[in-house]
């Protein structure tokens, strides 16, 4: 799966590249997942590259990421002193517990930490788990996935080459939260990053998952992850995504996850980095009695564009599921939030809201929202809004009629649109981590301050 393939400078409008490449990879890594793989690039072919006339990107124009080469980093390189220093300077560093670092896709032990776990977990790379537990990857691999018209997710599928695989046996805790951190180090504009994660949480388990994204450089790279989370009946599973990407970098991300009955799962996204990242998440909710609770918060300044676009379906009756998203949008930049609840027919007394916020610190910025439902049962509770808007006057002179400077006052409103969202988590260290995180960000801001 290291096996080193042609670079080619094509731009990824075209599919050949990308064929051409396949024929490479397959010729020299003969494995249980060729056909997994070969029907990635077949879907990824039929598909193509989204433009603005597709419903679900009519507010995200990728056409500056389809004209960078494509140099996809199929081995690993060298680590050096700058790698330890960008990870003890990144925001999780002094979380406690096991750390799986990934460097430009590649797993890299001398990097990561794994502390002592309850008997039968497994936490390792999933290139090597397809070595030793391949029975177990294979069944779960690619199945919460399956049938998603996502071409960026079919290319991962096609080229991945590591990521995490994470397994919590029926009945286990795990104590402490679990970091995955992807780390870019590439120096050549169009290097490309396909972490594949699967995460599998057997029945009556709990476990608390940090996926975290940062580089060292300022080339324009492309990361394409792909995360799936299983969640078994009764099962508790927090995960937060935490995209703190290059400047110059594209980010393009999918979460699939299928829930077991009477399941208890979050899943946070946080988008402070990228010149463009988008996260696509699709949640079936597939056992009867649970609760997902999706919540997000995006912080963009520059030109940055910020897009967060959600699939909930309940197919089973008497569920709930929440989506909480808010954006704090600056300079030109631009937010986008699409999300669709879909409500089948036998999924009776579900109980389903989704809330987008906007709060945009400059005239220039946009923010294009479109909640949407889809409802094919008659008796269910469903609810969606959004708003988009500056900071509210009639708040500011509340505070300063108290004696709270103008200042002051800004703050106290910024920081409280953006606590909504951080207090949702329910991770008593990882809630501190990223509180702290996103408040030096906005006193970093001068807009914060009306200047």
């Amino acid at each position: 799966m290291t096996r080193t393939l042609p670079e080619t400078s094509t731009p990824l409008t075209a599919a050949e590249p990308f064929q051409e490449q396949f024929r490479h990879f397959e010729s020299g890594a003969k494995s249980p997942l060729l056909p997994f793989r070969k029907a990635g690039l077949a879907l990824f072919a039929e598909l193509g590259f989204p433009t603005l006339q597709h419903e679900d990107w009519r507010f995200t124009n990728i056409a500056p990421l389809t004209q960078l080469p494509f140099r996809p980093v199929f081995t690993a390189l060298p680590v050096n002193g700058r790698e330890s220093q960008a990870l003890s300077e990144s925001p999780f560093a002094q979380l406690s517990g096991t750390r799986l670092v990934f460097v430009n896709g590649h797993y890299a032990p001398q990097l990561s930490t794994v502390e002592p776990l309850p008997a039968g977990v497994k936490v390792g790379s999933l290139a090597a788990a397809l070595a030793t537990d391949s029975a177990l990857v294979e069944r779960h691999l690619g199945r919460c996935a399956a049938g998603q018209d996502n071409a960026f997710a079919a290319l991962n599928q096609a080229f991945f080459l590591d990521g995490a695989f994470i397994h919590v046996p029926k009945g286990v805790e795990v104590p402490t939260p679990l970091q995955l951190v992807y780390l870019c180090t590439a120096g050549e504009a169009g290097a490309t990053v396909q972490p594949r994660n699967l995460i599998v949480a057997e029945a009556d388990s709990r476990v608390t998952i940090v996926e975290s994204y940062i580089a060292v450089t300022d080339t324009a790279y492309f990361t394409n992850a792909v995360t799936e989370i299983y969640a078994g009946d009764n099962a508790y599973v927090e995960h937060l995504k935490f995209q703190d990407e290059a400047p110059k970098a594209f980010h393009i991300a999918a979460i699939h996850g299928q829930f077991g009955r009477a399941s208890n799962v979050t899943i946070h996204s946080f988008a402070l980095g990228a010149k463009l990242s988008r996260n696509s998440i699709h949640t079936n909710l597939a056992g009867e009695r649970l609760e997902c609770i999706l919540n997000g918060l995006y912080l963009t300044r520059g030109e940055q564009v910020a897009d967060h676009h959600m699939v909930v379906e309940h197919a089973q009756p008497h569920c709930a599921s929440h989506e909480y998203f808010n954006g704090i949008l600056d300079d030109h930049s631009k937010g986008v939030f699409h999300g669709r609840i879909l409500v089948q027919q036998i999924a009776q007394k579900t109980d389903a809201k989704q809330t987008n916020k906007n709060l945009l610190l400059s005239d220039d910025a946009t923010a294009d929202t479109k909640p949407q439902l889809e409802i094919y049962a008659d008796d269910v509770k469903c609810t969606h809004g959004a708003t988009i808007g500056q900071l509210n006057e009639e708040s500011i002179f509340y505070l300063r009629a108290r004696g709270i400077g103008m200042d002051t006052a800004r703050r106290m409103l910024i920081h409280a649109f953006a606590g909504e969202i951080i207090e949702r988590i329910q991770s008593e260290p990882v809630r501190a981590v990223v509180d702290r995180e996103v408040w030096d960000r906005l006193e970093a801001n001068p807009h914060l301050l009306g200047k």
